[in-house]
This record gives C-alpha cells, structure tokens and sequence, in this order.
C-alpha cells in the first residue's frame, strides 16, 4: 500500500488521522505546511553524545531565487517569555523576506549570524546594493534534554537547515529546532498539519508548522477530552517551562491586519490543547500570505492588493485553530522517547493509551 502523508509519517509512525483521533477537516495532500504552494522546510537535528539534543528548523516561505520578495505578515504573542526576531518591523510595516528559522533558545544569535551569512554570501547583488534583512529567528527551551550551555549549534548548522529544504512531506517529532522539547511533559517538537478552505469559487490553504515545547501533562486535551489527566502517573514538573512558536502560512490574498488577526488565532488552537499559556511559556505566533506579490525590492511607487473580504474570513480563522491542534498532536505522535543531559529521560506519549482516553 502506498504511502499516505496525511495519515503516517515518513517513519511510518502513525500521525493524528492514522490514529483515528478526529481531525476531519479536508487538509492539503500532505497535511502540512508544505501544502502551499512553493513553501519548503528544512532540518538540521544534532543528536551528539550523552547531552546534546538540539538542532535548528528552516522555512523558506518561496523558492530561494525569490526568497527576498516581501510578504505580507503579522504576529502576535499570547506570552511573551520567549524570542522571535524581525517583529518590530512585521508590526510597523506589515511585511517579512527571508527564510524564517527556529531553534533553542541559546542559539537565536548564532542562527541569526548564520542566516546573515548566508543571505551575503547567496544574494552579493543585493547586498552591494545596501540591502539590510531583518531576519525572523524564534525559540523554545530545550535546557531539560539538551546541555544547552554548551552552545552546540553553529552558523553552519543554520545555513544547512537552509539549503536542506524540501517542499515534499516533512519529518516530525524528534527532528531541527524540535529535537530536544517537551510537550505536555511528553516528548514534542517539531509538528505540521494544513487544511484547504473554499471561499466563493476560490480554494486556498492554510499550512501551520509547530515547535511545540510546551504545556503540563494534567491539562493536555485532545478533542476536548482531558487525557492527561485519564492518562495517569508521569508528571515531572510543577509549573509550565515550556514555549510554542507557531508559523502559519497561506496562500489567501489577506493584508497584514487580517494576518495579524490569523496570528491571534493561533493562541486558540494551543488553547484547545489545554495550555492557558503560562507565565513562563513564550507563545508566538507568525502568520504570513504568499498572495499579493509585489516583486522585489525597492517598492514599486503604488502598492495594488487583492483581500478576502472580512466578512468571508471565519473559515481561515477555523482553519487556524483546528491546524495549531492537530499540529501539535502530530509533533507528539511523530516524537519518540529521548534520554538526554544528565541522563534525563522524556517519554513519548502511548499512541494507543492515547486513542483510548479519547474515547472515555
């Protein structure tokens, strides 16, 4: 039987449909956030001795010759104990270029250093002609599994997340910026899911793409039920400690208030997982359109824009929510138990444990 993406991963571990859980909104071929057209993701994942257990993701929102083409964007946090670069000029102009890349904490520097070098070193052109980026860099913490004063991540780790890109099905769980976390003191990481929404005569995609690192085990919910709680013992911490950094990215001509408005919606699809989004979880969520194409920089004299109207924008919204869910619970299935620093180890999450709580 042929593979399908949207019901297993590339390891063939069953994701959140392959299980049977009930995500039944029409997704994309692939379920992820490669289903937008032109979109690729990229991996590097360092797993190295006893206590290195990190890496670094990479999305290019469009193919590389045209990577420095702005889109149109928006952001929001919902906690903001965390860090992504680049959004001060996203809220004052409404715009991105780059590729977008997350990792650890620690590392946002040196994965911004390295984005930069290699930004000069494949776009000369435009940097003799006293072009600045303003890169999009994000973390979570993964200090719990990975050593992560040891700084392993590099400029070069950065720059191969890049190149390795691929518009196909993407891995999950243990893989790029996701290797080491944690979520809902299960293992995370890295998770995608998409869904295609019609409005009028015109089908579009909303692709989402998760590092999920982040929530407590007595409030994980899926489909509503409370299945930490039905799933018993295994609690190791007493307050969140984690962060989700959310991308989501679509193809629907919006202008960046409405994107800001699809990043807000965000925080209710890791809502319905169960996290309230503690005091020390950094939730920050991006949203971008590949629509509206301008070309490249400078700005043409007049900007033209095509939108959805906002009156026809509830169902991008719910597009949102249940991608952010489904996501996240895709980034656990796709994990698998990691023992790390100080011979730490986190459990992945009991697929068929899991069906059962949900059924009551």
């Amino acid at each position: 039987m042929p593979h399908d993406p949207i019901f297993h991963g590339l390891t063939g571990r069953p994701r959140a449909r392959g299980l049977g859980l009930p995500f039944t909104s029409p997704t994309g071929p692939l379920n992820a956030i490669t289903d937008v057209p032109g979109l690729a993701v990229g991996y590097r994942t360092l797993i190295e001795g006893d206590g290195i257990r990190t890496g670094v993701t990479a999305v290019l929102p469009r193919p590389v010759p045209d990577v420095l083409e702005p889109l149109w964007a928006g952001f929001f946090a919902l906690n903001g104990n965390g860090e992504m670069t680049g959004t001060h000029w996203i809220e004052e102009a409404g715009c991105l270029a780059g590729p977008i890349l997350i990792t650890n904490t620690l590392s946002v520097g040196i994965a911004h250093h390295g984005l930069i070098r290699w930004l000069t070193r494949r776009f000369p052109a435009e940097f003799a002609n006293d072009f600045w980026p303003l890169p999009v860099v994000a973390e979570t913490y993964d200090g719990y599994l990975n050593d992560i004063a040891k700084l392993a991540v590099g400029e070069a780790d950065a720059i191969a997340a890049i190149e390795e890109a691929t518009t196909g099905p993407l891995a999950e769980g243990n893989v790029g910026g996701g290797t080491g976390m944690i979520a809902y003191e299960w293992k995370g990481g890295t998770g995608t899911a998409s869904r295609r929404v019609t409005i009028g005569s015109d089908t579009f995609t909303v692709g989402v793409l998760v590092q999920a690192n982040h929530g407590r085990r007595p409030w994980f919910r899926v489909a509503g039920m409370p299945v930490g709680e039905r799933l018993g013992d295994g609690a190791f911490r007493l307050r969140e400690r984690g962060s989700i950094i959310v991308v989501i990215a679509t193809d629907a001509p919006l202008i960046p208030t409405q994107l800001k408005r699809l990043a807000r919606r965000a925080a209710l699809g890791v809502g319905r997982g169960g996290t309230p989004g503690g005091n020390s979880s950094g939730d920050i969520f991006l949203a971008f359109s590949t629509a509206n194409r301008q070309g490249s920089l400078p700005e043409p004299p007049r900007l033209h824009f095509k939108a959805i109207s906002n009156e026809l924008i509830d169902d991008l919204f719910l597009a949102v929510v249940e991608g952010v869910e489904e996501a996240v619970v895709n980034a656990m299935l796709a994990a698998e138990t990691m023992t790390g620093k100080s011979g730490r180890t986190v459990e992945a999450i009991d697929h068929q444990a899991l069906v059962a709580a949900t059924r009551g």
